[in-house]
């Protein structure tokens, strides 16, 4: 046997191991008992819809579950009437296939599948870790262009990488899908504790909308705290194992991939330790507000360069950049300061270590959370307000502006205490912001336990436990998501 004829058969073996189903008629069954994540739902109707005829490129942070997501979506495929046979999964950074194009891997599939070379149509081709290839998206615009009547789905890591390449070369043939950390909505499902949380109809703008509640303020409190230090990665959710030492984990797969490997290779960063000292800078701050200057004094780093690495973190879904309006909910001409959030409040315990209820950084982390839930969406821009009130300086942590109209649509403080419920007054900077700007005299105020209305200087102010409040930002985010995707189809 020839060394070619040998490692055509060492592949097929592997193709025929990557995909069980081809003979089994189901996905590995210890894959298959994994709790669904909600974003099944929209992958799925990506997926399966022939509405319009374009690659799925999905991206997403390290160890958020995307290969098992393909998996389920691979399981679905198949219980809704299609073929095992006629589904295919290649994981490009397999060693065996290390060399060979896109296409050539995929005709190689079909001749293990002992079917014909060309017929191709209807089947469901999907590449994991496609950035380990080099030009894969010409090699997957080359196939969307010849396969006319195949459906590929690629995913990838390198989030960076991925939506660079996918933005240039896949206008009008690749659908980007972002995959994000888990949202506490499904922090809780995925633990089969959603049963905390009952609906709560609220008047917000006169009318009543959709809301939540707890049957467990206490419980539910606990279950945001273990959010904050685990909750963004499903793998870690469900290991005690590596809650007791979560930097092992997440700081090597996560954050160390990212740095010394992913944002290097994109961009040909060669002072990777001086990247990572920025980002654990910012990863311990997270939810302050920060300026170029006050950064590259700091951390010694030129301000130029500091402009660029901001922008590799956040392309990379590290941290998200939130910037600023005035009172007036104007934004700035020149901008100076910005406040910085981890995409991922777990990021930090992986780099520190947990936080509890009474440490000193708990109330940023909360804010965090917070933002985490939101920054998914993009049907309205994001910002927080600061501006002098006197000899001081007022501020409201997050402010929502309508992309048509430039108003500002509603107001959030967010605080992880009891007290101003009991004291509104304390609230100034968001009483004047009210004042100063259409919010329809309403704004949202988080808490630690308190749920209620208070009513000063004709404002309504709204209190909501901080956990209640995340949990319906992911949830409403969620819906959101789905929407888009329904008018998009």
């Amino acid at each position: 046997m020839s060394d070619k004829e040998v490692l055509r058969e060492q592949i097929v073996m592997r193709m025929q191991t990557d995909n069980p189903w081809w003979t089994t008629g189901r996905i590995p069954g210890d894959i298959d008992k994994m709790h669904r994540r909600a974003y099944i739902d929209m992958l799925y109707e990506q997926v399966s819809s022939n509405a319009i005829r374009r690659a799925i490129v999905l991206m997403g942070p390290r160890r958020v579950g995307k290969t098992i997501l393909i998996y389920h979506t691979i399981a679905r495929l198949i219980a809704n009437g299609v073929s095992p046979q006629r589904i295919v999964y290649l994981s490009v950074d397999t060693p065996i296939y290390n060399g060979f194009s896109l296409e050539r891997l995929l005709l190689m599939a079909n001749a293990a599948l002992m079917s014909e070379a060309n017929d191709l149509r209807g089947f469901y081709v999907f590449y994991d870790e496609v950035q380990y290839l080099k030009d894969w998206e010409l090699h997957l615009k080359s196939l969307v262009d010849t396969y006319r009547q195949t459906r590929f789905v690629v995913s990838g890591s390198a989030t960076a990488a991925l939506h660079m390449k996918s933005r240039e070369s896949g206008a009008g043939r690749f659908h980007d899908f972002i995959l994000p950390p888990l949202t506490f909505n499904e922090f809780l499902h995925l633990q089969d504790m959603g049963h905390l949380m009952v609906r709560r109809d609220l008047q917000w703008n006169g009318k009543p909308i959709r809301g939540y509640d707890t049957i467990n303020i206490t419980e539910l409190n606990k279950q945001f705290l273990r959010y904050i230090n685990y909750g963004g990665y499903p793998e870690v959710v469900f290991s005690p194992e590596i809650q007791q030492d979560p930097s092992r984990y997440m700081q090597h797969d996560i954050v160390d991939k990212v740095m010394l490997k992913d944002l290097p290779n994109l961009y040909g960063i060669s002072d990777t330790q001086e990247l990572y000292r920025l980002f654990i800078h910012i990863a311990y701050r997270s939810g302050e507000e920060f300026t170029v200057e006050d950064l590259s004094q700091t951390s010694g780093i030129r301000k130029d360069v500091i402009r660029r690495y901001l922008t590799y973190l956040e392309s990379a879904f590290l941290i998200k950049v939130i910037h600023r309006v005035d009172v007036n909910a104007r934004k700035m001409q020149r901008i100076t300061r910005f406040k910085i959030y981890l995409t991922n409040p777990s990021l930090r315990c992986a780099l520190f270590a947990p936080l509890s209820n009474a440490d000193p950084a708990v109330g940023s982390m909360v804010e965090t959370a917070i933002f985490a839930q939101r920054i998914q969406r993009d049907d309205e821009e994001l910002y927080y307000a600061n501006w002098k009130m006197g000899r001081k300086d007022g501020e409201v942590d997050m402010v929502a502006l309508d992309r048509l109209r430039q108003k500002p649509s509603w107001a959030v403080e967010i605080k992880w205490s009891d007290r101003y419920f009991e004291h509104p007054g304390e609230l100034k900077s968001l009483l004047s912001f009210i004042e100063q700007n259409d919010c329809q005299n309403e704004a949202i105020v988080t808490s630690m336990t308190r749920f209620g209305t208070q009513v000063l200087q004709r404002v309504n102010l709204l209190f909501i436990p901080a956990a209640v409040y995340a949990y319906q930002l992911g949830k409403n985010t969620l819906e959101s998501r789905k929407s888009s995707l329904r008018m998009s189809n």
